[in-house]
């Protein structure tokens, strides 16, 4: 077994926090009915449903009747889109991403794409970063849906969202954005935002996996995805997931309480990491913006070393420190493609399978970042490459 167990890959799910769990218990055990039975159960866990809806829409800044309970991130993202396009196909059939959007959206691009729609794919610069004038140059009078997602699960970049928001409101386009990197760790309003439809989830943020939420602007013309009894204001039927609503909303709540010590803490963490890295490795190189970024996200990569990068992260888990190579979806990837979003900043496909992506979190402490550091060393030290370690270790 390993001495150390360090957790340094919260972007791809964190632990669930205690105070989580015990929000979660009375929804598994005394309170369990099925809200939409009429019997004192059923009413009780109505009861739960609706105030967890009501304190959820309080921490995004929207209405208690503008929050719909899914299953997570990814279904959230495919009812975005497939159901403003199911319910406006008649007035256009032009969407516009970015090129670095979650792997649910793009392929969710591609499906829609084969049933007619056509499909815009806004650039980033280097830093990753969607540039607003291009996204006015490509909003024409059959766009029916703009999505840009808040923050980059891959390589942390933050977007300009407010911007891209208000130039979608004045060409009368509904915006949608995926936050579920963002949401808990940086602010999230969706009227100073200028958001028309908001993806977030639990499992990112110290709550259960299994659930997430899709902000609908009320107003706006969507049609369901799934269909059945109902539930959810008729938009999303399916029994609700009491215990894990409320566990995500008691998530959301500690997050906004916490936010602004939490995110000085892990700047603080992410900063040490980066001046051990780039003052101890002359070839490192970041991936990503150096300082608009999640605040505990960290990519970087070396030049030359990038094919030695599954090796590293291999020889890291042995000595009991988790870190990722990217997203972690990418491991159901039997292609072993390179990484979309790295390749969109201008890297090769090459230097786009070889990123290492630290994500810190509520339980890192600076042991762990001393602890990690000392540890890196060691491994990259351990590494044989056809490259030469001196061209990559900086004497």
């Amino acid at each position: 077994m390993p001495k150390n167990s360090i957790y340094l890959d919260n972007a791809a799910t964190t632990r669930v926090d205690e105070r989580v769990l015990q929000a979660m218990i009375p929804g598994l055990s005394g309170e369990y009915g099925n809200a939409s039975s009429l019997h004192h159960f059923g009413t009780k866990a109505k009861e739960i449903l609706e105030r967890s809806r009501y304190e959820l829409a309080q921490c995004i800044g929207a209405g208690g009747d503008e929050v719909y309970f899914t299953s997570g991130g990814t279904e959230s993202n495919n009812w975005a889109l497939k159901g403003i396009a199911e319910a406006n196909g008649h007035k256009g059939r032009h969407i516009i991403v970015s090129s670095i959007e979650h792997d649910c959206v793009l392929n969710t691009c591609n499906w829609l794409a084969s049933k007619g729609f056509f499909i815009t794919y806004l650039p980033v610069d280097s830093d990753g970063i969607v540039d607003p004038e291009v996204l006015r140059e490509a909003i024409n009078p059959k766009t029916i849906l703009v999505s840009v997602m808040h923050a980059n699960n891959e390589i942390g970049t933050i977007e300009p969202i407010r911007e891209i928001g208000l130039i979608c409101k004045n060409h009368h386009v509904p915006f949608h954005s995926d936050a579920c990197q963002s949401f808990g760790k940086i602010p999230v309003d969706v009227n100073g935002l200028n958001i028309d439809m908001l993806t977030i989830n639990a499992h990112k943020i110290y709550g259960p996996k299994g659930i997430g939420a899709l902000y609908i602007r009320k107003g706006l013309n969507i049609f369901p995805l799934l269909h059945g009894g109902g539930q959810e204001s008729g938009l999303r039927s399916t029994t609700e997931n009491i215990p894990a609503i409320a566990g995500f909303t008691k998530a959301a709540e500690i997050c906004l309480q916490e936010m602004n010590s939490e995110s000085d803490r892990l700047s603080r963490f992410r900063e040490k990491i980066a001046r051990f890295i780039f003052s101890n490795y002359e070839n490192a190189y970041i991936n990503g913006h150096p300082d608009q970024r999640l605040p505990g996200h960290l990519s970087f990569s070396f030049h030359g070393m990038e094919g030695e990068t599954i090796r590293l992260l291999l020889l890291l888990d042995e000595m009991g420190i988790a870190v990722s190579a990217g997203s972690a979806c990418s491991s159901n990837d039997k292609s072993l493609s390179a990484s979309h979003a790295l390749q969109a900043i201008g890297r090769n496909p090459f230097e786009a399978r070889g990123a290492i992506r630290i994500s810190m979190g509520r339980f890192t402490n600076e042991t762990d970042i001393d602890i990690f550091l000392e540890s890196f060393g060691q491994a990259i030290n351990s590494l044989t490459s056809i490259f030469s370690e001196s061209s990559v270790i900086n004497h």
